[in-house]
């Protein structure tokens, strides 16, 4: 087996705005592993509020890749198992066990779905990201839009504001991304017509949920307090539902196992993404038959997307039906 990976820009189609900052570009780290003509691709993404260094992951590559490259061709599950002895960071081995993963299917000639024999009778719809902006901006966008379901980013919590999105009649859920205050929370806990929303995600800053109430009429969203399957059992009081990311949680092979937990504690599964090509969309969408919510609509919002695959259009997910993850790289 041979180890790929380079550095490498993806540009958004315009700003992405979030209560942590304004972008115009990500930088992403690509990984290709091959074996007798065949190649998997796995991704991830430099992100400033998670602390992601790319050329640290560069580096610790480099360190391993003779370890790599030696080892034979096992099921993915084992091979996930031989990676956690060089405790890699989790957006590292998210892109390796990733890549993994593909590259097995293509060897095996499978789909991932037939792989875990996944049925996909029902795939959850995605959602598209609105950034923040002036709330007349964010309406005009999900007037015009012809998508179903929109996920608006919020600076903070603001009454009007949400009152005019809820007018709106459509499927709509709030993302904090941890701006809003402990009172913000009581309030909307405590009154009528908030229930109307999606879910509210991650709406205080890491840590803070202990004022949040699962069971109520809204449907409070973990994503940053969420990292990976320990959270789950101390989480439940709090959260009705969570936002799994395969970056944030290690990839496909413990998404599956968080999903398999978090199902068997009631919770409501998304999906969710940051900004990635087709590499990493495709990855999500190879989970979209297990999920309540979906959020991958990464590479929509990309100008330069490098790879094809499974794809999300007008929210609607349509998965490839070739084999591994079904990722062809373009460049």
């Amino acid at each position: 087996m041979q180890l790929h990976f380079h550095k490498t820009e993806l540009h958004l189609k315009e700003t992405f705005s979030i209560a942590y900052g304004n972008y115009d570009k990500r930088d992403a780290l690509v990984v290709k592993l091959s074996h007798l003509g065949k190649d998997g691709y796995g991704e991830c993404v430099a992100i400033n509020y998670y602390g992601i260094n790319l050329e640290d992951f560069v580096l610790k590559l480099k360190e391993i890749q003779p370890r790599i490259e030696n080892q034979k061709i096992i099921h993915p599950k084992e091979f996930f198992a031989f990676l956690e002895q060089f405790q890699l960071h989790h957006f590292l081995l998210s892109a390796l066990d990733c890549a993994y993963w593909d590259l097995f299917g293509k060897l095996e000639n499978k789909s991932f779905s037939g792989i875990n024999q996944l049925e996909n009778k029902t795939l959850a719809e995605s959602s598209i990201t609105i950034s923040i902006a002036e709330i007349d901006e964010q309406i005009r966008k999900i007037e015009n839009s012809s998508w179903n379901k929109f996920k608006v980013k919020c600076n903070g919590f603001n009454l009007k504001n949400t009152e005019k999105l809820l007018n709106l009649n459509r499927n709509i859920a709030l993302d904090a991304n941890a701006s809003f205050t402990k009172e913000d929370c009581l309030f909307i806990q405590e009154t009528p017509g908030f229930q109307k929303l999606m879910y509210i995600e991650q709406p205080l800053e890491i840590g803070n949920f202990g004022i949040l109430k699962n069971g109520n009429s809204v449907n409070w969203m973990a994503d940053e307090d969420c990292q990976d399957l320990t959270f789950l059992e101390k989480l439940k009081p709090y959260y009705s539902s969570i936002n799994i990311k395969l970056m944030k949680c290690g990839g496909l092979t413990p998404a599956l196992e968080m999903i398999s937990e978090a199902k068997k504690l009631g919770y409501k599964i998304m999906l969710g993404c940051m900004t990635e090509s087709s590499i990493g969309i495709s990855a999500g969408c190879a989970l979209a038959g297990l999920l309540d919510f979906a959020d991958l609509d990464g590479a929509n919002l990309i100008s330069n997307d490098y790879a094809k695959g499974s794809f999300v259009e007008n929210g609607r997910i349509q998965l490839s039906e070739k084999p591994g993850l079904g990722i062809e790289f373009l460049l």
